[in-house]
């Protein structure tokens, strides 16, 4: 007897807690779950921008405004009754040269980062592992998180502690059907990082290192989200998907 393959965009009757969801990748994470059927609850400190997206999705996306690393922020995730999907999304980056990395600069990022991922999977695994449900933790590194780079060494040693942390949570929760994984993506365009490409030997730099030639769209990095969210995706734990153009075969 035949069986029907499992639809990748269904997340109907789902709850998804997307953090960093004001703009960029999280805010298009957030949409589109919400379109592919989940009740999304979005995170970030902007309430303006929040609000935004609450109206376009009316009834879909919940805001909550918190800064992740504040603890209360924790208390409410593990009130929830269900959570089946989190998008740890919420980072930041400095670049500086090595020599010249600030304490002040590798604490913030360390921060927000690894400790605040860290304890927003751990507060949504506690509702996962009480609620019995077989949820998934995707957590947003990048393509610096498998190979190193000139001026990002605190932001590399960042992501490559989110690729051992989503190699630990996978082993570990695999028995009770929780899911673990990460997406890579390369250097994205969004608002944010439109004007370091006016700087043409930034730009050069970075092309000259993606075989493919152009730079992600944060919609391309919600669809990997939603495909490692959905059905389509129950046999993958503990892996990466890199979405880099090929930076990283190289």
């Amino acid at each position: 007897m035949e069986t029907s393959a499992p639809t990748a965009t269904d997340l109907s009757a789902k709850t998804a807690l997307v953090t960093g969801a004001s703009r960029g990748i999280g805010r298009a994470c957030a949409e589109a779950l919400a379109r592919a059927g989940a009740r999304v609850i979005a995170v970030a400190r902007s309430p303006q921008a929040l609000q935004s997206l609450a109206q376009r999705w009316p009834g879909a996306v919940e805001p909550w405004v918190y800064d992740v690393r504040d603890p209360a922020f924790y208390r409410r995730i593990e009130q929830q009754r269900q959570l089946h999907i989190l998008i740890n999304n919420a980072g930041i980056n400095k670049p500086q040269p090595f020599s010249e990395v600030s304490g002040e600069n590798l604490e913030l990022l360390l921060e927000l980062n690894v400790k605040a991922a860290f304890r927003c999977a751990q507060a949504a695994v506690r509702v996962m592992l009480r609620e019995k449900i077989r949820g998934c933790i995707i957590n947003m590194s990048s393509q610096m998180g498998h190979v190193g780079s000139p001026g990002r060494s605190a932001y590399c040693l960042t992501k490559h502690a989110i690729e051992g942390l989503t190699k630990a949570l996978a082993v570990e929760l695999a028995p009770q059907g929780i899911r673990a994984n990460s997406i890579a993506p390369t250097f994205v365009l969004t608002d944010l990082t439109g004007p370091m490409f006016a700087d043409p030997q930034f730009n050069d730099f970075v092309m000259q290192r993606i075989p493919m030639q152009q730079l992600a769209t944060p919609e391309q990095i919600a669809a990997a989200a939603v495909f490692l969210a959905s059905p389509a995706a129950a046999m993958i734990t503990g892996d990466c998907l890199k979405v880099d153009g090929g930076w990283t075969a190289q």
